[in-house]
């Protein structure tokens, strides 16, 4: 049994639609930032955090990844070159998607209103998410996924990314990439995982 801390409309997203994915029993602590709750785990007050066997994991990407090796799916074996591609494409995901996202949303909704420069920094993000877009349909090969027949943590990760995006109003992706996500939409586990969302 997990404990995942945080709110199914934040990153935790993630780590509930990896969960579910991987049929684990979990409970959910729904918590948001800097509460209680999270603050008792994370001193930093940011989402998510798991509680795995008496130990606090964080950081969405890290807890996904964790939970990937530790029950055998959507991931490719640690040491190959297939888990050093997929590596690859999550870290270029959570730095050039997520990372631009991120400071998107702070100027839309995390910052107090005073601190607030959406429109000001709105040109430097949507250089950086078209730019970071552009070589991602580059990268990505014939098979449905990432990085081959497999889905992984890495479209995990994209297609959250694109939540983000359509909500923040940024450019969407179009072609490949948005093929994949797509077809990660379409999966049991995303629908069941967005239905939670949505009741919480």
């Amino acid at each position: 049994m997990y404990t995942l801390i945080g709110s199914p409309k934040s990153r935790a997203f993630r780590v509930l639609w990896a969960l579910e994915e991987l049929g684990l029993d979990y409970d959910i602590k729904n918590a948001p930032p800097h509460s209680e709750d999270i603050l008792a785990v994370n001193p930093s007050g940011k989402l998510p955090a798991l509680l795995a066997d008496g130990q606090v994991i964080t950081d969405s990407v890290a807890i996904i990844q964790f939970l990937a090796d530790k029950h055998g799916a959507l991931t490719h074996p640690a040491g190959t070159l297939q888990r050093a591609h997929q590596d690859s494409f999550t870290q270029m995901l959570s730095d050039e998607l997520d990372g631009t996202c991120w400071v998107m949303a702070k100027h839309s909704f995390v910052f107090p209103e005073e601190m607030r420069h959406k429109e000001a920094v709105r040109a430097g993000a949507e250089w950086d998410i078209s730019r970071a877009l552009k070589s991602l349909e580059a990268r990505i090969g014939d098979g449905p996924w990432l990085t081959g027949d497999t889905f992984t943590v890495a479209d995990l990760v994209l297609t959250h990314c694109s939540n983000w995006m359509a909500m923040i109003g940024l450019e969407m992706p179009t072609g490949k990439t948005a093929e994949i996500i797509e077809r990660a939409k379409a999966r049991p586990a995303y629908v069941r995982s967005f239905d939670i969302r949505d009741a919480s």
